[in-house]
């Protein structure tokens, strides 16, 4: 049984490192992100990457990085098999000729030892010696972290379906050497980027990988490093969206994606969406998917310039980019216009730092009356007199203690708690801190009110009293009237802005966060035309979300015919359908 070479070289602390990759073999299911893969699935993917019996497999090298119960393993070491078997007469050389054809990787020991099994009995089934079929395998299995692993060669196909493990479940010392070892490993990635940047990284000229996994990385904040990676040297050439597809054994929460990236220069991508998940259709999409010419009215879209550098990959509403695109040429970022979008304080422990406003046993001045997204569901501030302890001065420092007696015997009292948070933990001198620094001047600021996740127009002008929760983003402008903007943000062309940036949620919900705040355009207020700002502060006044349309429209001075492929209507109710 193969063991795994971690380096070349001895790392430092190398015993640790190795007592951190132990433990997360030993993880749950859920906890070491295992889903696995229906068998429909499974061929679709070796499909659309070319893994396939008319193909001379055994020349081909196969890498699974994280092959768990075989999924895909035992698959395609059955097409293989049949195609050596139909492209070779002479069988003498066996292990010689297919010792290179297949590596896989897999750190959970039950997983590995049960998977070998199994193809133990596969490859004697296919007439295959005792002694050729424990050689075979010692030579393609490989028992440790795929993260870890150096190969001797590059690889034609790298399939699977990686983990999906977040940061906080791996333990310190492995994610430090995983953030040592890849660059896409930023902000909050899960373990499934790394595992694509690795797999890229070993990908042979022409060849693919062909993975199902989350679709988040594709437009969130932390793929950006990927996307970059991929935009450079890669060619993303097939991408399906499998979402609310039964594509797995069992329910998942994610979003998933198959996505195929071949290393060759970048060209037009195809794509399909939510195919029907049985092997009928799905062979037939494959043949659809790879043959010279789409059909006339097919399912299966050809775009071009998905890939920008970091910026997030559009797959969809390829008319409707069109007109972004135009608007983006033409006009300033919301912020560039002189807007400045935040999101409201994440205490840690909201259970100490908030609560009824004047049940808050602290002095007046150290805290703040809070706005939440409950109190904005009818589309106006109606406060229900919640508050928030406020343990910042002006300047941003942290207060004295000594100065205000109630704060200290309040936030004393709750110490325990406060300090099990992990922001007091890496500074114990400032325990008392809240995640975010509160800046009590926002308080005081007009500002739009934006909930997190929404399904239906919801931005509400809040004229300055309250501190905006962390489940709140808000815009603020010394130069563009809140009012006039408020009617610019209930329109459908934000709605779009946001659909084409945005990850989406179940249901349909899009996320209103600053990331894709920030990217909707608009003109700066000295350009808008007097009769338009009268008009846009009327209809945000009123919520009329049809005039809010029509003068948004007016705004950006778009026609008819770009009206209707932005589908900007007059149903308020259909304002953020999904």
């Amino acid at each position: 049984m193969t063991s795994l070479r971690v380096s070349q070289i001895a790392l430092p602390g190398m015993d640790k490192l190795q007592s951190a990759v132990a433990q997360l073999a030993s993880a749950g299911i859920d906890e070491r992100g295992a889903v696995f893969t229906r068998r429909e699935v499974v061929e679709f993917i070796l499909d659309l990457t070319g893994y396939t019996t008319d193909s001379a497999l055994q020349k081909k090298r196969f890498l699974e990085p994280s092959f768990g119960e075989g999924a895909f393993l035992l698959i395609a070491v059955e097409r293989l098999l049949a195609s050596y078997f139909k492209h070779t007469q002479n069988h003498t050389n066996l292990v010689a000729e297919l010792k290179d054809s297949i590596r896989a990787v897999e750190l959970h020991q039950s997983s590995f030892n049960g998977t070998r099994m199994q193809l133990s009995s596969m490859l004697k089934g296919n007439g295959i010696s005792q002694s050729a079929t424990e050689n075979l395998l010692d030579t393609w299995l490989i028992h440790g972290d795929f993260l870890l692993a150096d190969f001797p060669f590059d690889f034609t196909h790298i399939v699977g379906n990686p983990p999906y493990v977040r940061q906080e479940m791996i333990p310190d010392i492995l994610l430090a050497e995983y953030r040592h070892r890849f660059d896409t490993l930023y902000d909050r990635a899960d373990l499934y980027i790394p595992f694509i940047e690795h797999s890229l990284k070993h990908l042979g000229q022409k060849g693919s990988v062909g993975f199902i996994c989350s679709d988040r990385w594709m437009k969130n904040r932390y793929g950006g490093p990927l996307r970059q990676m991929v935009a450079k040297g890669f060619h993303l050439k097939y991408y399906v969206d499998m979402v609310n597809t039964d594509a797995f054994h069992s329910e998942v929460s994610a979003y998933p994606a198959i996505t195929v990236i071949s290393k060759e220069l970048s060209g037009a991508t195809r794509i399909t969406h939510r195919p029907q998940v049985d092997k009928e259709t799905l062979v037939s999409l494959a043949h659809d998917m790879r043959v010279r010419t789409i059909k006339p009215n097919s399912a299966i879209h050809e775009v071009s310039g998905i890939m920008c550098d970091n910026e997030p990959w559009v797959l969809e509403s390829f008319d409707q980019l069109t007109i972004l695109r135009r608007i983006e040429s033409v006009y300033p970022t919301l912020e560039e216009a002189g807007c400045k979008v935040g999101i409201g304080v994440a205490t840690g422990a909201d259970k100490v730092y908030v609560g009824e406003y004047r049940q808050l046993d602290v002095e007046k001045d150290r805290k703040l009356p809070l706005v939440m997204t409950k109190d904005i569901r009818t589309g106006k501030v109606e406060w229900r007199g919640m508050g928030v302890v406020n343990p910042f001065n002006d300047d941003g420092s942290l207060v004295d203690l000594k100065k205000y007696p109630k704060l200290a015997a309040y936030l004393n009292e709750h110490k325990a708690v406060i300090c099990n948070r992990n922001v007091a933990k890496r500074s114990s001198e400032r325990w008392y801190r809240t995640i975010d620094r509160i800046t009590p001047k926002i308080t005081h600021t007009p500002k739009l009110l934006i909930p997190d996740i929404k399904g239906e127009a919801n931005i509400v002008y809040e004229e300055g009293k309250y501190y905006p929760h962390h489940n709140l983003y808000y815009i603020t402008s010394e130069t563009w009237d809140l009012k006039a903007l408020q009617a610019v943000l209930l329109s459908d062309i934000t709605r779009v802005f946001i659909t084409t940036y945005s990850t989406k949620m179940r249901g349909g919900y899009l996320r209103f966060q600053a990331q894709y705040l920030r990217r909707i355009h608009i003109p700066r207020w000295q350009d808008v035309p007097e009769h338009l700002k009268k008009k846009l502060r009327d209809a945000a006044d009123i919520r009329d979300i049809a005039a809010c349309n029509a003068l948004t429209c007016e705004l950006y001075n778009l026609s008819a015919e770009e009206r209707a492929i932005l589908s900007v209507n007059d149903d308020e109710g259909a304002i953020y359908a999904a």
